[in-house]
């Protein structure tokens, strides 16, 4: 197996014992009530204008991820290894738009110093547009082992991976609705469909080990089907994060939607 291959681990965060800058340290005790806030009142209309545009960059990096997940799907399905690598080629297009986008969350929190509901709005923006960025990084994954099955026979029609990889493109189509109209009930629809995409998981992980087991021709086969399931099921977490993050925006409060 190459390293392309294994299952990704998420690194451990990393933290700065550094002090805050001594403007950041205003802003967080603004924020908490600490101190007045500031008697230049913000920019309201140039504050509106740039967080159009960061939700309009967090849209556009959507729908290229919702487009990359069927299109790794459909090459997986059709053996086409063209499809795949383009795939896995457009999927630095994506990793551009999570740094447009965090750039220009970094600039509006710099220069209009948001406060309240505007700070929680663009920091939870940012978190959306990192969880957008992991999925593309997923799709790619599964186009890499659609790649490496695409010159071999099916094993048994690789499973649920379509019926899979297709309900986690339309959640993620759905959540991201749900974003722009800040529905929160929306959402929690969304992450109990992600129950859904667990139990094609599970089922798919069941039977390709009973096919492996049955011959050591379908290990191959089986182990990279597996991983694309994988990959598609975290698709399907991270959906579920997105979720919670429109709960959050909509109501203030922080509810586990993946229990």
């Amino acid at each position: 197996m190459t390293d392309d291959d294994r299952v990704p681990v998420d690194p451990p965060d990393e933290r700065v014992e550094d002090e805050l800058p001594a403007e950041i340290e205003a802003l967080v005790a603004q924020v908490e009530g600490v101190v007045p806030e500031p008697a230049v009142p913000i920019r309201r209309g140039m504050l509106d204008r740039e967080e159009r545009l960061i939700k309009d960059g967090i849209l556009r990096m959507g729908s290229q991820v919702v487009d990359a997940i069927r299109a790794a799907s459909d090459a997986l399905e059709r053996h086409d290894i063209e499809a795949a690598t383009q795939v896995i080629k457009d999927d630095p297009f994506i990793n551009e738009l999570q740094r447009h986008v965090s750039g220009l969350i970094l600039v509006t929190i710099a220069t209009q110093q948001p406060v309240a509901r505007d700070l929680r709005y663009l920091l939870t923006l940012d978190h959306v547009a990192s969880e957008l960025e992991r999925m593309g990084d997923h799709a790619g994954s599964v186009a890499k082992q659609a790649r490496h099955l695409a010159p071999e026979p099916p094993l048994q029609r690789n499973m649920h991976l379509a019926e899979m990889a297709s309900l986690a493109a339309d959640n993620l189509h759905a959540v991201l609705r749900a974003l722009v109209d800040a529905d929160p009930d929306q959402a929690r629809r969304v992450a109990r469909r992600d129950d859904d995409l667990d139990v094609l998981w599970h089922r798919t992980w069941d039977e390709v080990a009973v096919l492996m087991r049955e011959s050591p021709d379908n290990v191959d086969r089986g182990m990279r089907i597996m991983l694309a399931a994988h990959y598609i099921e975290r698709i399907g977490d991270r959906t579920t994060n997105i979720a919670e993050d429109v709960v959050y925006l909509a109501t203030g409060e922080i509810e586990d939607l993946n229990p």
